[in-house]
């Protein structure tokens, strides 16, 4: 694992803490940091990242605090406080 590899994951865990916590502020400069570490060396987000931030606002999803998670037939839509959707499939 490189150097930004596990930059990204630790990133991941601090934004998970402050968004629980309840900073969301301090939750989005980790996603928004961790995004551009992954831009720059060009590295894929790992798929619990990808799952639990909002790809408009940045914002890091706690499911019944800031999104709304609802399954339909065959996938999860989970909706940010922005109005963001993504859909899984299951």
């Amino acid at each position: 694992m490189t150097v930004a590899e596990e930059r990204i994951v630790r990133l991941e865990e601090l934004a998970r803490r402050a968004a629980r916590s309840g900073e969301p502020d301090l939750a989005r400069r980790y996603v928004r940091r961790a995004r551009r570490i992954a831009e720059r060396n060009r590295l894929p987000l790992p798929k619990r990242f990808k799952r639990f931030t909002c790809d408009r606002c940045d914002r890091y999803l706690v499911p019944g605090r800031t999104a709304r998670v609802r399954t339909r037939s065959g996938h999860v839509v989970v909706t940010c406080d922005c109005g963001e959707q993504a859909r899984y499939p299951y």
